[in-house]
């Protein structure tokens, strides 16, 4: 017989990505946000350029069928983590989603570049989003910038259970690109500790953004999950798409669907759309 206590956290946890996302293996676009207040790149440009460049990739992504949106702080560059992220970045990210969110009825996520854990947790709920991609849940390692991180999930989800924000689901990276794990946590232990914490689905990426992990590291990562989703983090293009969802649950897009390629660009439409075809093509 399951004790109470564990049916109710059982009943918090995504049971399928097609009920978060109406589709089977959903495909996130990813809303790559310009230098927020108080990056190096932000020049005053204020909060209307930044809000018109992020509905404009995500009426290309809606419109090229992606089946989400993930609002992320791309350029603030180089990233803080943890409880270095400053007020005015976590602010104005929030007033983003927001803007993403009533403009477009499609499902929202939030990632907050690294690993903002408690805050992350703040913007999903300003902003109304249904769930959070969280960079480092577990584990603990070195970031691209030097910053020496561990996992949030113990402050994330108390917090999330006080601010009443049960519903918001957790997609937690496992061997998370742009960082170095702690010497012994390989990926078969960090994807055991992610979901014995309770995450809802798992992802994997490759080494920095814009590269796609090996499909033999996909397919172990699907293998270890158990009945947890995985989902694809970084390096997927309309060449590759097709291979990794015949082993992984669904993917997030960001670099491969700029315009000329080129990360720093818009989205170009008609790469989400050819991006959208050859992943139903699968």
């Amino acid at each position: 017989m399951t004790p109470p206590w564990k049916a109710h956290l059982d009943s918090l946890r995504l049971t399928s990505l097609h009920d978060l996302f109406g589709a089977a293996k959903p495909i996130i676009g990813m809303v790559h946000c310009w230098p927020l207040p108080g990056a190096p790149g932000y020049t005053g440009y204020g909060m209307n350029a930044i809000i018109d460049a992020a509905l404009y990739d995500a009426d290309a992504l809606a419109e090229g069928g992606c089946d989400a949106l993930i609002v992320e702080n791309m350029w603030d560059i180089p990233f803080r983590a943890g409880p270095h992220l400053q007020p005015e970045s976590i602010a104005a990210q929030a007033v983003v989603a927001r803007k993403v969110k009533e403009a477009f009825r499609l499902p929202l996520g939030i990632n907050l570049v690294h690993n903002g854990g408690v805050a992350l947790l703040a913007i999903a709920l300003a902003s109304g989003a249904d769930f959070m991609r969280v960079c480092m849940f577990t584990g603990a390692g070195v970031w691209d910038a030097g910053s020496w991180d561990e996992g949030c999930a113990a402050d994330l989800l108390r917090r999330r259970k006080e601010l009443h924000a049960e519903h918001l689901k957790i997609f937690a990276d496992v061997d998370k690109k742009h960082s170095v794990r702690f010497p012994g946590i390989d990926l078969a232990t960090h994807i055991e500790w992610t979901n014995f914490f309770g995450a809802d689905a798992l992802i994997i990426s490759g080494r920095m953004t814009g590269d796609a992990p090996d499909l033999t590291k996909v397919q172990q990562a699907r293998d270890l999950a158990g009945d947890r989703p995985i989902l694809l983090g970084s390096g997927t293009d309309e060449h590759n798409i097709a291979a990794f969802l015949r082993v992984a649950d669904g993917a997030i897009v960001g670099s491969s669907i700029k315009q000329e390629g080129a990360i720093s660009n818009p989205v170009d439409r008609e790469r989400v759309r050819r991006f959208v075809r050859a992943a139903h093509n699968m």
